[in-house]
């Protein structure tokens, strides 16, 4: 019986966990990678509204007036965009509100059945497989996945094996070291830690192609998440 509600619990969060994945990768797919990070950047905010209007929480002042110019810089980045795309932009949003969610009961799984991150994440991993792979098989299928390999290998070349190994090594490293942090840490701080991550995502596949001016602008809007982490754990 014990077991049974481990699994449901796991479950529950497993399924957020593979949406917020597969929306991310679906957005990144139709917009650039630094849009896709400007968008999840509000993270913070969409974890405070949850933890507010699901859960009850409520937050010191300072911390939901900081979420004026992280929502205004999202919209900023989104009506500047060049190659906006709507699917972009609303896979980055059900990513950002999967992942909230996942991060918010991922912590109470985690204490509610103490169970360390390391293993929770080996979990959530396997749940996640299990919950992808008859969608993955509707929706695409055998055929289309060797189309798409083929035409990637003529596209990038031998190259594009390594790129796929070290793609799922680091994404599975990522996944790992997150359950790790939420095990220590509360989902709001996770989430602030989540926003200094796109820093660098947006400044390191950005700063080749645009204005260093431009850039500042487009991550000025960043700085306020800070204000959460002080007036949240005051």
């Amino acid at each position: 019986m014990a077991l049974l509600l481990i699994l449901c619990l796991c479950l529950q969060v497993a399924v957020a966990h593979t949406i917020g994945h597969v929306a991310a990768t679906v957005s990144m797919s139709k917009v650039a990678v630094s849009f896709t990070h400007h968008i999840k950047s509000g993270e913070p905010a969409f974890s405070v509204l949850v933890s507010r209007f699901l859960l009850g929480k409520s937050f010191p002042i300072p911390v939901y007036l900081s979420l004026v110019p992280i929502i205004g810089g999202c919209a900023l980045a989104a009506v500047t965009e060049l190659n906006y795309n709507m699917i972009g932009f609303v896979g980055a949003m059900i990513s950002n509100l999967a992942f909230v969610f996942r991060n918010i009961f991922s912590k109470k799984g985690m204490k509610g059945m103490s169970v360390s991150g390391l293993n929770y994440c080996a979990c959530l991993s396997i749940l996640s497989l299990l919950i992808l792979i008859p969608f993955a098989i509707l929706v695409e299928g055998p055929k289309m996945w060797a189309v798409g390999w083929q035409t990637a290998l003529s596209q990038i070349r031998p190259n594009f094996v390594w790129w796929v190994v070290a793609q799922s090594v680091f994404y599975h490293l990522c996944n790992q070291v997150s359950c790790m942090s939420l095990d220590q840490i509360s989902p709001l701080t996770f989430s602030i830690g989540n926003t200094m991550k796109r820093i660098s995502v947006i400044f390191s596949s950005t700063r080749q192609f645009i204005p260093p001016m431009q850039l500042l602008l487009r991550l000025q809007f960043l700085a306020p998440s800070f204000i959460h982490r002080q007036n949240s754990e005051a």
